[in-house]
Formats: C-alpha cells, structure tokens, sequence
C-alpha cells in the first residue's frame, strides 16, 4: 500500500545575524566649489552593491552615498553642496550558510555625523546596521490518502483524516515599480535657475493583490531648494504628490496575503521648461525595488491513523513544522519635541521636516509586540535676518509602544514594519521649535506549531493467536473517552461494519452505550 503525499511549501529562516558598522572619511571640496563657513545639512543612503555566500559568512561590498548642503561667504552663491561615498566591505558570520546560498542583506543608517574640520574639508562618520537573512523554501511532505485503501472495495485498512489549516507560500520573486512625476511650481514663486537640493521620500506605500497583478498606491514628499532666476536668491518649495498604479505579476490572486519589502531609489532629478518654455517644472523618476513574498491559507486533510482489518498495519510518524495566518495588526502613536534653539538661531521659517523610523527587534509580550526605538526627525528652516541664512537641527524622539494583537502567544512568528505620518515641525516665538509626528505600525502574524504526520505505514500478516483471542460476537460497554474508531482498531472491525451493525446514523457515542461488534 503506498501512501499519497502532498508538498506543502513554506518560507524557512536558516540563518540570519546583524552587526554594526562604522565609517569615516575626510572629504575635500573640489576645487571649482566655494570655501564652507558652516554644515547647514547632511543626508545619506546605504547601497548595497554585492553580496556573496561562502561557509558560516556573508562577504557584503556596498557603499555610503552623502550629500552635504553647507553656507559659503561667497556673494551670489550663499550655498553649496558637495556630494560623495564611502566604501563598505563586511563580513557576518551565519553559522549553517553554504556557499550558493540565497543571502537578502538590509541596511539602516542609524546615524550620520558630519563636521567642517576646515573651509576645504569635511569629516564624515556614519553608523550603519547590516541585517542579513538566508531563507528557503521549505517543503514538508504530509500523507494526505492510501492508495490502496477501503474505499477501492479492498476494506484491507482503515484511515482517518484530520484538517489541517496551514499558509502555503505560493510566490516569491522580485519586480521593480517605475513613476515618472513632475511637480510645477506656483506662479507665485521665480522661475529656476539652477537645483541646489532635493528629498524625495514615498510615504505610505501600500500593495493589494489582484488577479494577475498587484496594486500599488502611496504618495512622495518632494522637497526642492532652488536658485531663483534674476538676483539668485534661494528659493524652496515643497509638495505631497499621490500615486497609484499596478504592476503585471501573473498567477497572483486577490486571496494572497501580501508581504512586500520596498526599497526606494530616486532617479533622474531635473529641471524642464513649462508650456511657456520656462524653467518652472522640476521632474524625477521614483523606483520602488521590491522583494514579493505571498502566502495563501490553505484548508488540507491530512491522514491521522490507519489500522488494518484483514492485515496488521504499522505506522512510522515524524514532527512537521507549520504555520498558519494569525491576524494583521495595525496601530498608531503620536510624539512630540520641544526644542530651544541657540539665540544665533533665531528662527523665522521652517522649511521642511524629513524623518525616518528605526525599531529595535520587536518581541512578543502579553496581549501583543513589544516595540522599542526611535524616530529620527530633521529640520530645516530659516532665521529671521535680511538674509535668510539656513540651518538645520536632528531630533530624536524614543519610541516604546504595544501593538495589540488578539491571539498572540509566544508560538507566533512576525514581522513588524513602521511608517512615519504627519511630520511637521513649527517655530514658537522665535527661538523654540516644536516637533511632531505620527508612527504607524503594521504586521502580519502568524502561529507556528508541530503536527504528526504519518511518514510511512507497513502491512503485515496477522498474528493468528491474538485473531484467535477476539470474540467473534461481543457487546462492548463504552468508557469515558472511548471513541468508535478506537473500539474499532482494538477489535480489527471497520467503523461503517460498527455503525451498521448497531444502526449508528454517526460515529458520536457516550460512556455506557452498549456496542455490538461482530467480526
């Protein structure tokens, strides 16, 4: 008798590890830039270029992408930026990684420090967490039906089954999501004449799974610093633009549970002429790297015990390891800062606030997930002088909040994500600066367990005697947790001979019920 398996495939973590790195570098400015008097603002982004999987290591090359926007004294040219990079080259240790391996690396810029050391030079540290995770696709076999079983006509054996809900990964893969948007700015402000900075940022990405594709809608923070046409004053102005859109991704379906990892990547920033034919439209590409992880609950039958009637039956078990789709959770927290700015700084105008989140592991805790970490915020703005000089301050604001979910146990697996809404920052009589914003946290969880599953099953000749030793009428008295199949298996008679014999329309019984059994 051969028994028919079934394939549940399933993500499996084999290893992950992290470890924090940090950098330096001194940075001259080029020759055809002015001298700096002083660091208005700095920003960064960690690319990651290769990586490579060999015994219990991950060898990661990437770079620190800086930009650093700085005050000059130079009449007609107030500000300047210089751009540059610092090499990484690492390696985590990840003990069970083989060589081939599959190896996805994250990177967080938990801090970016720069220093004018003197008006030609720039020193530049960073501290950056590398997350690496090897997973696989893990297949567990489980006997699902007896080849040659009862239903055939044979009644050799007996078998039952019981269900078994489990989150089958049915897709894996990695797409790009490409936007081309311009913003014009009012007719109000001068026309361009020259960039001097941009932050692009996609705040509240989300993606649904349709038939055949998934959708995608968020919307980009822009935020751009000009030289205006004329006097060459400088000029910024910001925006919110919504988008949406779809991605072809075949075999996709609207039951699919969803968990996409999205890396931003902006490209092709630029100025262009307005219908008019002036500089007055700033333009730029925006690509979303994603990383498509989908599961889909599925409802199995599996089998959960055989016993022979004419032949004796052995069954060999073994541990599965599944999962299941708990429940999405989703909360909000608010903060704030209140911050004095030095009396050299009186502020007159904030310009713009970006901001990014970084969260500790999260862990689980009674009734949800414990977060810690915090949000990072940035502020621009202006002083209240003829001039307008720049300036910018970092503020960090600690995050410690439960994500409630209903539920949870220390058994669930998950995986939490965090969004920073609402950012906005405010000058309070001159001299304090009031910060806030809204954190959105979003997870998908799910439980994990163990289960028997029957491996394989053997049939051998009865044993004679113990055939010999069973009546072959008999009335059985039921005992409290007596089931008909165990009454079955003890005696070697099949469940539907039971039933009919002692006109069952089921298989419920109680303590004291009379059981005729004849073989």
């Amino acid at each position: 008798m051969e028994l028919l398996k079934r394939n549940i495939h399933m993500d499996c973590r084999k290893c992950s590890a992290s470890m924090e790195t940090s950098l330096e570098k001194d940075h001259n400015i080029s020759d055809v830039r002015p001298d700096a008097v002083r660091i208005i603002m700095d920003k960064g982004n960690v690319v990651i270029e290769e990586v490579r999987a060999r015994e219990d290591r991950a060898f990661i090359k990437g770079k620190l992408q800086f930009q650093i926007l700085y005050a000059t004294d130079q009449e007609g040219e107030s500000v300047a930026v210089v751009d540059g990079e610092v090499p990484i080259d690492e390696q985590i240790y990840l003990a069970g990684l083989g060589e081939g391996d599959s190896v996805k690396v994250g990177a967080v810029l938990e801090d970016l420090t720069t220093t004018l050391i003197n008006s030609r030079k720039f020193n530049v540290q960073a501290l950056v967490m590398l997350k690496a995770v090897c997973e696989e696709l893990k297949d567990e076999e489980a006997a699902v039906d007896v080849a040659d079983s009862g239903v055939t006509g044979t009644n050799e054996i007996e078998y039952r089954k019981k269900p078994l809900s489990v989150a089958t990964t049915v897709m894996k893969k990695k797409d790009i999501f490409r936007m081309k948007e311009e913003a014009e700015i009012p007719g109000s402000f001068p026309n361009i004449a020259s960039l001097i900075w941009y932050d692009i940022q996609p705040a509240g990405v989300e993606f649904k799974m349709q038939q055949d594709k998934i959708t995608v809608q968020g919307e980009v923070r822009v935020f751009f610093l000009y030289r205006g046409e004329g006097e060459g004053k400088v000029c910024h102005y910001d925006t919110v633009i919504p988008f949406a859109g779809a991605l072809d991704c075949d075999g996709s379906r609207e039951s699919m549970i969803p968990d996409i990892c999205c890396l931003s990547e902006v490209r092709e920033v630029a100025v262009r002429p307005d219908f008019d034919g002036e500089e007055r439209v700033f333009t730029f590409e925006l690509v979303l790297n994603l990383e498509i992880n989908a599961c889909e609950e599925e409802e199995l039958e599996i089998l959960s015990d055989v016993y022979g009637v004419v032949k004796e039956v052995g069954i060999e078990k073994k541990k599965g390891s599944f999962r299941r789709f708990l429940t999405k959770s989703s909360g909000k927290m608010k903060l704030a800062e209140h911050l004095t700015l030095p009396e050299e700084e009186h502020a007159g105008k904030v310009l713009y606030t970006r901001g990014m989140i970084q969260l500790e592991e999260p862990a689980y805790t009674e009734g949800g997930i414990a977060l810690f970490g915090e949000a990072k915020l940035q502020v621009m703005y202006e002083d209240g002088t003829e001039k307008g000089n720049l300036y910018s301050r970092k503020i960090s604001l600690p995050v410690q909040y439960v994500l409630e979910a209903e539920g949870i146990d220390e058994s669930c697996t998950f995986q939490v994500d965090a969004d920073l809404e609402q950012i906005s920052a405010s000058i309070v009589e001159g001299s304090e600066l009031d910060c806030k914003c809204v954190v959105f946290f979003h997870a998908h969880i799910y439980r994990a367990w163990t289960e028997d599953i029957i491996e394989e099953i053997t049939t051998s000749e009865l044993d004679s005697e113990k055939i010999e030793g069973l009546p072959s009428l008999a009335v059985y008295v039921v005992r409290e947790g007596d089931s008909l199949w165990d009454i079955g298996k003890r005696y070697y008679v099949p469940v539907a001979a039971l039933r009919e014999a002692n006109g069952m329309p089921g298989n419920e019984i109680k303590a004291g019920d009379r059981i005729l059994i004849i073989r």
